[in-house]
């Protein structure tokens, strides 16, 4: 993980010191349950917690000695040994070490998914705030890229909303589904450890108890959390390619925040480009990059392998630190992003009134014609107008056989931009759930 998109909050939830102060937790509330049991002495539990509580574990010292013992728990009970004393053969007792990595990394997902839900509200707030305040400024509204019929610069917003929102929803799930604790020994059995331990760590660290473990928790919970990072990632791409398809020069309908002093080429002093958004796209890709390796990694070997542990060591900071930049990032980029409803509406009277072309249609229909004629009818006077020969009213008020159906002051009623608006408030109260922000 390179700094340049990694906020520190993220980032503090993978250091080392942070991962090896949760498995001293996880240890010493497993000590505190096996001693009220009897298993260890009530002393040595004290202790653990006396020597520890306050420690601050040499990463050096672990690392140095994970390369003699080639196992990074047993190396961070060894040093654990330096630091309490005697009492450290009480630690561990009847544990296994998945039941330390696997519940550490349940808690490490829990505080990041934590963080990612208070940058989704950012977003969602970012995008309420917009959405009401272009509500109706009109803009064309394109299927394929092309002109199609007429919209709202909020409406788009508010579409983006309702996604964000269930991106929301589908990430406090993940974030429950997540949150398990597994200390129940080698193969998850508990034949050398009361399930009363697991219950006592769960609850003390904020967790619930994995049902079956097998000595690994079910990996089609990480799965399902990263997928679920994956579909906001893509959630995200979907907003930052509008915004820099609306950014283009030939459509330029909004634009992001340029400050004063910045530069957009090293060569060409006038650009103004959508760096911003681009490198959304890019960090999405990488948030999306570690969806496949996470399912790949619910199939493991009986009751355990480590196949999974290498991926996970990687996408689990990664995917984190990535999305949780990036969401930021996207929430700043909405907050500041330049609106200009001039040019959308120049926009929509680009094609000289062709995106009433449907409501003309409609009328022909409702006049007498078959579908078909009527068909026929707008595609001849539309053709024209979209090579640039006459306006499209025009070219209707022109043609003899439309006039026989639709007056001229009939079709002039046709051209009303506001009755694309008109439900406008329908939608956002279905959105928003209110009519007002």
């Amino acid at each position: 993980m390179i700094p340049r998109y990694a906020r520190p909050e993220m980032s503090a939830i993978w250091d080392q010191q942070t991962k090896y102060r949760i498995w001293f937790e996880i240890e010493a509330h497993a000590a505190d349950r096996q001693a009220e049991l009897g298993i260890i002495p009530a002393e040595a539990a004290k202790t653990i917690w006396e020597k520890g509580r306050d420690a601050q574990f040499d990463v050096a010292r672990i690392d140095a000695i994970e390369r003699e013992v080639k196992h990074d728990v047993i190396a961070f009970l060894t040093h654990l040994a330096e630091i309490v004393g005697p009492e450290a053969r009480f630690v561990h007792q009847g544990m296994t070490s998945s039941d330390v990595l696997d519940t550490c990394l349940s808690v490490q997902l829990m505080r990041a998914a934590d963080l990612l839900i208070d940058d989704m509200d950012r977003v969602l707030a970012a995008l309420k705030k917009r959405a009401f305040e272009h509500k109706m400024t009109p803009c064309v509204g394109r299927s394929h890229g092309i002109h199609a019929e007429p919209v709202t610069f909020g409406l788009k917003l508010a579409g983006f909303y309702a996604e964000f929102a269930r991106g929301k929803q589908r990430l406090l799930a993940a974030r429950d589904e997540i949150a398990v604790c597994a200390i129940s020994g080698a193969v998850g059995t508990f034949a050398n450890i009361d399930p009363s331990v697991e219950a006592h760590v769960a609850e003390k660290i904020g967790l619930t108890i994995e049902p079956v473990s097998t000595q690994v928790i079910p990996r089609d919970r990480h799965a399902a959390f990263f997928a679920t990072l994956g579909l906001i990632a893509s959630s995200m791409e979907r907003l930052a390619i509008e915004i820099r398809h609306l950014q283009r020069t030939e459509v330029l309908e909004v634009e992001e925040f340029f400050a004063k002093g910045q530069k957009g080429s090293s060569a060409m002093p006038h650009k103004r480009n959508p760096i911003l958004t681009e490198n959304l796209t890019g960090l999405a890709r990488l948030v999306r990059m570690a969806v496949v390796p996470a399912m790949e990694n619910v199939a493991l070997w009986h009751e355990r392998d480590i196949s999974h542990s290498s991926v996970e060591r990687g996408i689990g900071p990664d995917s984190t630190i990535h999305l949780d930049f990036a969401l930021n990032r996207l929430a700043g980029v909405i907050d500041n992003l330049l609106v200009y409803p001039d040019r959308m509406q120049k926009n929509l009277d680009g094609l000289h009134g062709l995106v009433h072309s449907q409501r003309v249609l409609l009328a022909l229909t409702q006049a007498g014609a078959s579908r078909e004629d009527g068909y026929r009818l707008v595609q001849r006077n539309a053709m024209p107008a979209w090579r640039g020969e006459g306006l499209f009213l025009d070219n209707l008020k022109s043609d003899a056989e439309v006039t026989r159906l639709l007056s001229a002051e009939e079709l002039e009623k046709l051209f009303d931009l506001a009755y694309h608006t008109k439900h406008v408030d329908t939608i956002f109260a279905r959105v928003f759930n209110e009519s007002t922000p």
